[in-house]
Formats: C-alpha cells, structure tokens, sequence
C-alpha cells in the first residue's frame, strides 16, 4: 500500500469496465481473457479476429507500461519454473472454474451472477490461502 494511487486505479478500473462493456455491445462476447485466448488458440474457431485484437491489445498495454514506467513495475518473475508452475494451475483453475477472474469477476458479477459470485469468491479465498503459505515458507518461492 505504499505506492497505493487512486486515481490512477479508479481510471483502470473504469476503462476495464468499459473495454468489457464495449466488446458484449458490438461483439456479444464477455471480456473473460481465458475464453478469448482459448479461443484465439482452437483450431475450431471460425472467427479469431475479435479475440486476436483483444488479447493482442493486453500485450501491447503490457508492453507500453514496460516502456513508459519501468522503474514502478516489477522487474522480473522469481524463477522461470514458479512462473510454469502458476500458469498451468491457472490454467486448471480457469477450466475447473468454467472461466476466469476476468470473466466472472468483472464481467459475471455486474450480469448478478451466483455462479460468478461463487467463482470470484474462490478465487479471492485461494489467492489469500497461497499469500498465507508462501509468506510462511518465507517466500522460498
């Protein structure tokens, strides 16, 4: 919470609000990155400019804060095996799931989903669980 910035965080959150709600009005697709990126990597998908563009515009964001603001950013993962590791437990979770905190948190919770609740829910309980232990084990991580 040191570098806790407001106004910043109320204009991000505003333009995912508003990123989500522009692509379900022209392109009746949910802003959920897991089922755009599944579907820009399926080979049965008919149609993968909607998600190209999206999924490419979060690596170009990435991308344009890493140039613009280096010094406020993280300089790295810890390891390149951690880094493995947690994408493919996010990557089961988001299966197991049925989506991802993009998709139900943002984009579930303002249609007043249960499931998304419930979803969200987890995904704030395990976050803090893994917190918890890995600050334990004394961030051996």
């Amino acid at each position: 919470m040191d570098s806790f910035t407001p106004i910043s965080a109320l204009i991000g959150g505003a333009l995912i609000g508003l990123s989500a709600s522009l692509l379900m009005l022209f392109n009746g697709k949910i802003a959920g990155i897991s089922g755009l990126f599944a579907d820009l990597v399926s080979p049965r998908s008919s149609d993968r400019s909607v998600s190209l563009y999206f999924v490419g515009g979060l690596l170009l964001a990435g991308v344009i804060a890493r140039l613009a603001h280096a010094s406020s950013l993280p300089a790295s993962t810890p390891s390149l095996a951690v880094g493995a590791v947690a994408g493919l437990l996010v990557g089961f979770g988001t299966r197991l799931g049925s989506g991802c905190t993009s998709g139900h948190g943002v984009c579930g919770l303002s249609r007043l989903s249960k499931r998304s609740l419930v979803a969200t829910l987890t995904f704030i309980a395990v976050g803090m669980a893994t917190v918890t232990a890995v600050r334990a084990l004394g961030g051996a991580l």
